[in-house]
C-alpha cells in the first residue's frame, strides 16, 4: 500500500463529514460525543487506565508499546466490522480527546488503505469548547415566547402540541429527561451529562430560524442534576409569557395520567416527598405519606399543589420573569391532545398576526 497522509479539519468542517467515529473510551463518549458519532474505541476504559498506569510506572516507552498493541487490536476489528462494506470514497471524520495519537493511529491505517479519511483537528475538545462559545451567543440572535403557568397546567403538552402545529420548539425538559421538579425524574431515562445537554441545546439551535419566534416553557436555573445555560436563561427572563390555565379537577387529572408510575408505586412517592420534610415539616410529610398509601391521589395532589408547588412557583415566576405579570391566560378546551393542538394553533395565529 501507498502511503496516504491523512488530513485534519476544523469544527466548521464537521458538517461535511456525516460518518463520525469516535475513538475514545465508551466512557468518555457516553459523557458527551459529537452528533452523529459512532462509538468506535481504540482503547476501552480499562485499557486506557491500564495504558496510564504504565507509562507512570515504567515510561513513555513501555506504555507506547502495551498501547500500540491495543490499538492495533481495536482498529484490525473497526476494519473488519465498521469499515468493512464502505466504499473507496468514504470519508469519515475521526476524532479522539485532542486530536492525537489515538484518532491520529485509526486515521492513519484508514488513509493507507485509500479512504480519504480527515482527523477533526483538537479532537473532541475543541468541539466541546465550539459549543460553549456557540451557547454564549446564540440565545440572543433568537425571540422567544416563554410558555408559563403553575404545576399541571399543561405547559409540556402545550409545547408539544406547538411543535406539532409547525411551530418552533426548544423544549429543555425533553433534552434533559426531566420534568423539572422532585418528582421529574422520567422512568427508564436518566438524564444526560451537563456537556450531552449542552451539545443537544446547540443541535436544537442549529434547526431553528432566527427569523421565526422560538417556544420554550418557564424553566428555572436547574433541570433536575442539569443547569440551563446563562445566556439562553438570561433570554427566557426577559422574553413574553403565555400563561397556561386549567381548572383544579383537570390539573389534578393531567398530572395523575403524566406521573402514573408513581400512583403505581406509593411507596416511591412517599420516599420522594420525604425530601421536603426539613421545608414542610414531619407531620404534613406523614400526611402525605398516608394519603398516597391509602390511593387517595386527588387528594394528596391537590394538597400539594395548594401547599407547595403553587406558592414556590408562583414566588419565582414573579421574581425571575419580567413578562410573568402581564402574560395573557389562555386555556385549552381540554387536557386530550386535540385541545392542545387548537390552542396551539390560535397561538401561532396570534404570533403571526
Amino acid at each position: 500500500m501507498s502511503a496516504r497522509a491523512s488530513r485534519t479539519v476544523g469544527v466548521d468542517a464537521i458538517a461535511s463529514h456525516p460518518d463520525r467515529l469516535d475513538v475514545r473510551s465508551p466512557s468518555e463518549f457516553a459523557d458527551d460525543h459529537v452528533p452523529g458519532a459512532v462509538s468506535c474505541p481504540v482503547l476501552d476504559d480499562d485499557e486506557r487506565a491500564l495504558v496510564g498506569t504504565l507509562h507512570a510506572e515504567k515510561g513513555a516507552f513501555e506504555a507506547k508499546k502495551a498501547g500500540a498493541a491495543l490499538v492495533s487490536r481495536h482498529i484490525a476489528a473497526i476494519l473488519e466490522t465498521v469499515a468493512r462494506d464502505k466504499p473507496r470514497d468514504w470519508a469519515p471524520l475521526v476524532y479522539c480527546w485532542r486530536g492525537g495519537k489515538r484518532s491520529g493511529s485509526l486515521a492513519h491505517v484508514l488513509n493507507e488503505i485509500g479512504f480519504p479519511a480527515v482527523q477533526l483537528e483538537g479532537g473532541y475538545r475543541t468541539w466541546r469548547r465550539h459549543v460553549v462559545a456557540r451557547l454564549a451567543t446564540l440565545p440572543a440572535a433568537f425571540r422567544y415566547r416563554v410558555v408559563c403557568g403553575v404545576t399541571g397546567s399543561g405547559k409540556s403538552r402545550l409545547l408539544a402540541a406547538l411543535d406539532a402545529e409547525g411551530a418552533q420548539v426548544l423544549d429543555l425538559e425533553a433534552l434533559a429527561r426531566h420534568r423539572g421538579s422532585l418528582l421529574g425524574d422520567v422512568p427508564g431515562a436518566p438524564q444526560p451529562s451537563q456537556k450531552a445537554f449542552e451539545t443537544a441545546i446547540h443541535e436544537t439551535y442549529a434547526r431553528l430560524d432566527p427569523r421565526r419566534v422560538v417556544w420554550i416553557e418557564s424553566e428555572s436555573r436547574k433541570i433536575g442534576a442539569l443547569q440551563v445555560p446563562d445566556a439562553l436563561l438570561e433570554r427566557m427572563r426577559a422574553a413574553p409569557c403565555a400563561r397556561v390555565e386549567l381548572p383544579a379537577a383537570s390539573r389534578i387529572a393531567l398530572l395523575k395520567e403524566e406521573y402514573a408510575h408513581f400512583l403505581a408505586d406509593p411507596g416511591a412517592l412517599a420516599a420522594r416527598l420525604a425530601h421536603l420534610t426539613e421545608l414542610r415539616g414531619q407531620a404534613t410529610i406523614a400526611r402525605w405519606s398516608e394519603l398516597a398509601h391509602a390511593g387517595d391521589f386527588d387528594a394528596l395532589v391537590a394538597e400539594l399543589l395548594e401547599s407547595h408547588y403553587d406558592p414556590t412557583y408562583l414566588r419565582a415566576m414573579t421574581r425571575n420573569y419580567a413578562g410573568f405579570g402581564a402574560a395573557p391566560h389562555v386555556s385549552p378546551a381540554g387536557i386530550a391532545m386535540p385541545a392542545w393542538r387548537a390552542l396551539a394553533r390560535e397561538l401561532i395565529a396570534g404570533d403571526d398576526a
